[in-house]
């Protein structure tokens, strides 16, 4: 069977920096807010381009604490895409704002950027984009919509860690973004794990101290916070793969160029590339100019018959997921939204089967999910 994700294998590639990285801290005797834990965010602050990052517990927790950070709650309304994985709604719930949802781009699978205009309200604070599955949005009709209108833009950059817009990377296109470091995602600990991004200096204090109960010395609390800490074994962990980022996201942009030029099957839709519109960190001179636009997270195609098309997958050895089976406004945790008609995001999420697509894959894997998804046919059982 060809593992959708190999986390063992993954992570097995830099066992021996990884080990060497945890007995550091292991013989520091310092595993919270320490050495490690203010390298990574240092240094994750730099890759992303931007000036501060706060460790923090896990991408949920970013994205709350830099809503809780800019006050919003009652009836303050965060506009968010409809097709995303929950954890973006929850952040908005959670500080007892309104979730405002709006419809995707069946191409790019992001909100769509022209719907979002008729969906600010007087009471509206915020937009956040979702980068979903790897493809960063298209952040300047959101930005200056944002100008227009005196708007926040929080990103949510859990699933695209590395992803460029115009020369740009994501964490660094807006007033601030959460990542996720949850152990599938490009950037992945060994555990939970999360950051804000941002280069609002009085809002890097605000979250810093927010994700430490409140407090900005010790003892003395100055907001009501919580308790989220990255801790300092996960810091010296992603230290290790955040060196090794860019080639890791390299290969997954050769698999899915592979995927793009080779499978070839009316049945299934390939994922798009807003060309001209996005753009990708990889080594320019190892990609053609089309391929430069996504991180390829999640690499998600669509059909028609998803439950005979996975079972097809499943019994030729290849394992799949589903990136997601039920919508967010279709959970009974959101049941005040169960009657929305949001037909886009419905299709979506009957359709998306997500293949492999990561860098533990070898190229004679690559080569099978292929040539095994080039043979389905749709109308018939073929093994």
């Amino acid at each position: 069977m060809i593992k959708f994700m190999d986390l063992h294998k993954i992570n097995e590639a830099y066992r021996e920096e990884i080990n060497e990285a945890i007995k550091k801290v292991l013989d520091s005797g310092w595993y919270l807010l320490g050495e490690e834990y203010d390298k990574f965010c240092a240094e994750f602050a730099f890759f992303c381009g931007a000036k501060y990052a706060v460790g923090v517990a896990n991408g949920l927790d970013a994205l709350k604490l830099i809503i809780k950070a800019y006050g919003f709650s009652g009836q303050d309304e965060i506009i968010v895409p409809a097709n995303t994985f929950i954890a973006s709604m929850l952040a908005v719930s959670e500080n007892g704002a309104v979730s405002v949802l709006v419809e995707p781009n069946i191409r790019s699978y992001n909100i769509d950027v022209d719907l979002i205009e008729k969906s600010i309200s007087p009471k509206t604070k915020a937009i956040m984009p979702v980068h979903l599955y790897g493809q960063a949005d298209r952040m300047d009709k959101i930005l200056s919509l944002a100008e227009k209108y005196n708007l926040k833009v929080i990103e949510d950059c859990a699933q695209a860690h590395g992803a460029v817009y115009k020369g740009k990377k994501v964490g660094n296109l807006a007033d601030a973004a959460g990542f996720s470091f949850y152990p599938g995602k490009n950037l992945g600990s060994l555990g939970d794990g999360g950051a804000v991004v941002t280069n609002d200096k009085a809002l890097f204090e605000k979250v810093k101290s927010l994700a430490n109960y409140g407090s900005a010395n010790k003892y003395e609390f100055i907001y009501k916070g919580i308790n989220s800490r990255l801790s300092d074994i996960q810091a010296a962990v992603l230290r290790v793969k955040l060196r090794h980022l860019e080639e890791d996201n390299l290969r997954r942009f050769e698999i899915a160029k592979y995927y793009r030029n080779n499978i070839k099957n009316p049945f299934i839709v390939l994922p798009e590339v807003l060309d001209g519109d996005t753009v990708c960190s990889a080594p320019q001179e190892k990609i053609d100019e089309k391929e430069k636009a996504h991180v390829w997270y999640l690499f998600v195609v669509r059909t028609k018959n998803r439950e005979k098309f996975q079972k097809y997958l499943s019994d030729n050895g290849i394992q799949t997921l589903i990136h997601y089976p039920i919508a967010p406004h279709k959970q009974l945790a959101y049941k005040e939204w169960n009657n929305l008609a949001l037909p886009i995001t419905e299709q979506i999420h009957k359709e998306v089967l997500s293949i492999p697509c990561n860098p533990s894959l070898q190229d004679f894997e690559v080569e099978k999910i292929t040539q095994t998804i080039n043979r389905y046919d749709e109308s018939r059982d073929v093994l």
